[in-house]
């Protein structure tokens, strides 16, 4: 009796860990092309003086940007058990405090005129991807 239930303990076990890979490796298949379109629109909006169609190009990337995280953030809460809705939400909570604080910092210093805010906007925006990614990686690895 006590043999099959670490028996099924174990096969419970491996179930939740070919999940929890399963779901980061969905994460970082849909995740790719997002940071990707995210570097093609920080590279199209890096000019200061831009005409008219290459702003118009900066703002359509920004926006298929910023939908396509929106997919591919609902994809990963519809995968995720419990568990791994409360990491990838604890790890999203962090990255917003990064990006608050970053986005502060960056607003003092152009308002400052040291840098220019909309170049850093998009790429304080993939940094925080970056952090929510990498720790909700880190915490389901670690935490199981």
């Amino acid at each position: 009796m006590e043999g099959s239930r670490y028996l099924r303990s174990m096969v419970k076990q491996a179930q939740q860990d070919q999940v929890a890979r399963a779901a980061r490796r969905a994460a970082l298949i849909d995740g790719l092309p997002v940071v990707t379109l995210g570097w093609v629109a920080l590279a199209l909006g890096s000019s200061p003086d831009q005409s008219a169609t290459q702003k118009a190009w900066w703002i359509a990337a920004t926006g298929a940007f910023a939908l396509t995280m929106a997919w591919v953030l609902l994809r990963a809460f519809r995968r995720a058990d419990e568990y791994l809705r409360k990491i990838q939400l604890e790890s999203m909570a962090i990255a917003f405090a990064v990006v608050l604080v970053a986005l502060q910092v960056a607003a003092v210093l152009d308002s400052a005129g040291i840098i220019q805010l909309h170049q850093l906007t998009q790429l304080i925006i993939i940094g925080g991807m970056a952090i929510w990614y990498v720790t909700a990686d880190l915490r389901t690895r670690f935490n199981r």
